[in-house]
């Protein structure tokens, strides 16, 4: 594979088996031997080691607030950031209809390229190995990631996300109450049309609960995009 090193170089990861660089690099279009598994493999680690650095790098957070910072650094939109910060257009294996559309350019097949990277350096030295890559990889957004909490409640926020696009307010519903009188908890559930399944939450008010629902929504939204 041309330019191998000079990639390794970007990456700042020398591989011990360039099969699975290659593997990594190689989209469906090439035929079965592709890198969609890799895929597959790079999406969880790079989930729970977001995590893992959200929730040591910012004790003070709450749950919906990292859960917000995560779905930001590891949307598509972000992943293909971060392939065209380590230039990996150009590196791409297509096959002739994609690489004649453009496949080199856009950006599912490069985000989805820097999780198949990730799962073949797992592969390749292991879990320390690739964390250390995702670290260096992901630095700059890393870096910001306070930036993207909201200044608006969860409420409003879905709210005019919705609005904005010309579809339904969300209706919340009141599903179950319970607990003790002086500790009530309460469910609210919620669907929108631009999610699937139907998100619900607990807490010790209806108005939290219902705050606690549109925040759901709002990640999903947001992974969705």
């Amino acid at each position: 594979m041309s330019n191998a090193r000079q990639l390794q170089e970007r990456l700042n990861y020398s591989f011990s088996d360039e099969q699975l660089l290659t593997l990594a690099l190689s989209h469906r279009s090439c035929g079965s031997n592709n890198n969609e598994r890799l895929e597959f493999l790079g999406d969880s680690i790079l989930g729970l080691t977001i995590t893992d650095i959200l929730y040591r790098d910012f004790p003070k957070a709450r749950e919906g607030e990292l859960s917000r910072m995560r779905s930001h650094i590891v949307r598509a939109e972000s992943l293909a950031e971060v392939a065209k910060s380590l230039e990996l257009g150009s590196n791409l294996l297509l096959g002739p209809g994609e690489m004649k559309s453009g496949g080199h350019r856009r950006d599912s097949i490069l985000g989805d390229t820097v999780e198949a990277l990730i799962g073949a350096v797992y592969l390749d030295a292991g879990l320390d190995r690739a964390r250390s890559c995702i670290e260096l990889w992901f630095k700059n957004l890393l870096g910001t990631a306070l930036e993207v909490q909201p200044i608006k409640d969860p409420k409003t926020s879905l709210q005019e996300w919705l609005q904005q696009r010309g579809k339904p307010v969300p209706e919340y519903k009141l599903i179950n109450t319970g607990g003790e009188a002086h500790s009530r908890l309460f469910t609210v559930s919620c669907k929108i049309a631009a999610v699937e399944k139907e998100m619900s939450a607990t807490a010790s008010s209806r108005r939290k609960a219902e705050q606690m629902v549109a925040e759901q929504l709002i990640i999903e939204l947001e992974l969705c995009s």
